[in-house]
């Protein structure tokens, strides 16, 4: 018998209430505070007193997107179009117009964006019977939880009263009646394999298997079918579920404008201080573009509002290497004052006796990036040499998550960084300080280590380590730079682009004097450069940064390009872009490829959404053309017309019109020759779920059979939203084979337009 009990019950009251109620009342406990980054011996705010609403909508990438997470953060920090539905947490299982109520609901976005704090929202309103209230039963496991338990065995009843206590008393939750929702947060962290195809088929909640067949089945419906469940998960591993499995994506994309501001106002108490940091921040483009993370808001309160807070503070950071050096040193002064009894806070260095841990973290940290990892364990903590006492004392840096022995669990203990940029940075660090105090290029390492061989010689001692130059031979930071900036370029998903950021901005005097000890410490194998030396080192690596601009035609690498520029306090290529454009006399002059590439950046930086866009009002060559042709995305109307356009510069549009934050509504592509094989390109773009343009001009283009069958094909796709399709001087037949494929398909008007119109 369904929810069968082996207790007497209080008369007035049902079974399955007072299990609600003591669940509620754990969860509501559990979740009221949230801690930013910290853990729960940190500071605790209240939820519900900072909670910022976060703008969900429905997922429309058309496939996993693998790119550097930085990435999409700086193609979606532009304002949302209206066509998009916000959908407010609370309603994560309520249906989009059309749809059916979605069983299984995939939640992605990326490091830090506010896909947990989404969750843990959803449950205290469930808790506190402010929402959701058809709903009986939440049950919340992280997967970095169920990771550890990858070896024993488990009824999916038992693995429930581990994890909820309050469900002891019941045999058994199978029960049509009751609505159920299972929460499994952060899919990326998963270690389980998660082998849907031969994983055995289990229905039986009380029956035992691994943790892998109980997922899985839940998963497919097998067990507990009537649940409904959640599932969240940074971008790149989503695939990890079947797509036949999940019923509906979401993606949560962080702040918009207003939330940013009002997020400052609800964590700085003191308005006018709020204020001043919200104008800070508004100054740099790269800080405000990083403010649709919450986390990097959090991290950015924090430093602000103790620098600003200091009378005599004016060196406010400007860039992202100083912000996170800022916040560096405020943790390991926290970390001070809470374990060694300092009671000043000093911003301007970092004592040599929080060298050597902050150095492991940082070995720890370029290790575990170079392996994807996100999550670790002590045995990873103890090849950087950390000690896990010593791990715990540095929780802003390294937060320590501990299963609470009061909830039944094992005392098994997981770590991360408080987030995946602040992994990068300390990475960073790490590289730039191995350069700077024992004259090694990791990256020279990584080369070579292929062509070493274990050797039995007596000598071995004395041979160099792989990546270090010889006594007296300094390695200068402009080559570990030039080896960094290879490494990130030849990276297809920009996984290293952050970091790079990152490592070119720790070359700046000002960083270097807040590390103090970090970067001088006694025992080094050579002499530090000295301040000239390393003043030419940065120069040839903007000069390297340059030329590289100048032969990347890729829009994404050319961008992290210019912003490493700013990293390193050089922006002249952006602001000669910028004075001839507010002079007016940009379209008088020539212009060389890596001008457009600088031109395209302002142009993709800019809050401005450009009404139209005319490729030929500027003077350049075919390859200029094509580092301009991804500015088509920040406009409403591009006129692409007589510019004799290739297969690679349709395969550029086609990717712009593809993006989800795209402005694009009218394209003319007339009087440029396109080919069949063009048109297949554009047919991709018509049909992706993204594209929103309404108005295509093909007129005076070389269309054949195959061409027109391609633009048919796009014209039936439900995802096409063109309401005007330019075909003039196109033959009749063309027309004519136009008209009739989109009538056998649909009778709607709108696809009667699509065709007829010319």
């Amino acid at each position: 018998m369904a929810w069968s009990h082996t207790d007497n019950l209080h008369p007035n009251l049902n079974k399955e209430t007072r299990v609600q109620q003591a669940l509620k009342t754990h969860l509501k406990k559990k979740f009221e505070c949230i801690f930013e980054g910290l853990p729960k011996k940190g500071h605790r705010t209240v939820l519900n007193e900072i909670y910022t609403e976060l703008y969900i909508s429905e997922w429309r990438s058309g496939g996993v997107n693998n790119e550097h997470e930085i990435r999409h953060i700086e193609s979606a920090f532009k304002r949302q179009t209206t066509q998009e539905t916000a959908i407010p947490c609370n309603d994560i299982f309520k249906p989009l117009p059309g749809q059916v109520k979605p069983r299984t609901v995939l939640t992605n976005g990326i490091a830090g964006i506010g896909k947990t704090v989404s969750v843990q929202k959803f449950i205290i309103d469930w808790a506190e019977g402010k929402a959701n209230q058809d709903i009986d039963f939440i049950f919340t496991i992280p997967f970095r939880d169920l990771n550890l338990k990858k070896e024993r065995e488990f009824s999916l009843m038992q693995l429930l009263q581990h994890y909820f206590p309050q469900l002891r008393k019941i045999q058994n939750i199978e029960d049509e009646d009751v609505q159920m929702v299972f929460i499994f947060d952060g899919l990326d962290e998963c270690r389980l394999p998660l082998d849907f195809q031969r994983n055995e088929m289990c229905c039986d909640v009380t029956e035992s298997s691994s943790v892998d067949v109980l997922l899985t089945n839940l998963i497919l419906g097998n067990l507990l079918p009537s649940a409904l469940l959640w599932i969240t998960s940074r971008p790149a591993a989503a695939n990890r579920i079947p797509p036949e499995c999940v019923d509906q994506v979401t993606e949560v994309r962080g702040f918009k404008d207003p939330q940013k501001e009002e997020y400052f106002r609800k964590r700085i108490k003191d308005q006018d201080l709020a204020s001043r940091i919200i104008s800070h921040i508004k100054l740099s483009r790269s800080l405000y573009i990083m403010c649709h993370i919450p986390v990097f808001c959090w991290i950015s309160a924090t430093v602000l509002e103790t620098i600003l807070g200091k009378v005599e503070s004016k060196d406010l950071p400007k860039t992202l290497t100083e912000m996170y050096t800022r916040f560096l040193l405020i943790q390991t002064n926290l970390n001070n004052r809470k374990y060694h009894g300092t009671n000043e806070i000093d911003l301007k260095k970092i004592s040599e006796s929080d060298t050597e841990i902050i150095l492991k973290l940082g070995q720890l940290a370029f290790l575990q990036l170079e392996k994807g990892n996100l999550i670790f364990f002590e045995e990873d903590l103890r090849e950087s040499g950390i000690d896990v006492s010593e791990a715990s004392e540095y929780s802003g840096l390294c937060t320590e998550i501990f299963k609470e022995e009061e909830c039944g669990l094992d005392q098994e203990k997981v770590y991360c960084f408080v987030h995946l940029s602040l992994q990068e940075y300390l990475a960073a660090l790490f590289v730039f300080r191995s350069c700077l105090n024992e004259n090694r290029n990791v990256f020279e390492s990584q080369e070579d280590d292929d062509n070493i061989h274990d050797d039995d010689d007596d000598d071995d001692d004395e041979e160099e380590e792989v990546g270090e130059k010889a006594d007296g031979d300094r390695m200068q930071l402009s080559e570990l730079n030039r080896s960094a900036v290879d490494k990130a370029i030849k990276s297809e998903n920009g996984h290293l682009d952050l970091f790079l950021r990152f490592l070119l901005g720790l070359s700046l005097d000002s960083v270097q004097t807040l590390l103090g000890g970090l970067m001088t410490q006694t025992g080094s194998r050579s002499p530090l450069p000295d301040p000239q030396t390393q003043t030419r080192s940065r120069s040839e690596s903007i000069e390297y940064i340059k030329m590289k601009i100048r032969e990347e035609s890729s829009a994404e690498r050319t961008i992290n390009l210019f912003h490493c520029l700013n990293e390193l306090n050089d922006n002249s290529l952006e602001e000669e872009i910028k004075n001839s454009l507010g002079s007016g006399k940009l379209s008088d002059k020539r212009l060389e490829p890596h001008q457009c590439s600088a031109l395209a950046f302002v142009l993709l930086m800019s809050e401005e959404i450009l009404h139209e866009f005319d490729l030929k009002t500027y003077n350049t060559s075919a390859a200029g053309q094509q580092r301009l042709i991804p500015v088509i995305r920040n406009c409403r109307k591009a006129i692409l017309n007589s510019c004799d356009l290739t297969e690679k510069s349709c395969d550029s549009v086609a990717s712009a019109i593809q993006l989800s934050n795209s402005s694009l509504r009218d394209l003319d592509l007339s009087y440029n020759n396109l080919g069949d094989s063009a048109v297949k390109l554009l047919c991709d773009g018509l049909m992706s779920p993204n594209c929103k343009l309404e108005r295509l001009d093909l007129s005076y283009n070389n269309l054949g059979d195959s061409g027109v069958k391609l633009l048919c094909g796009g014209l039936i796709s439900p995802n096409c939203k063109l309401q005007r399709l330019g075909f003039w001087t196109c033959c009749t037949t063309v027309i004519s084979e136009v008209k009739k494929s989109v009538l056998r398909h649909s009778n709607d008007s709108v696809a009667w337009t699509r065709a007829w119109t010319y």
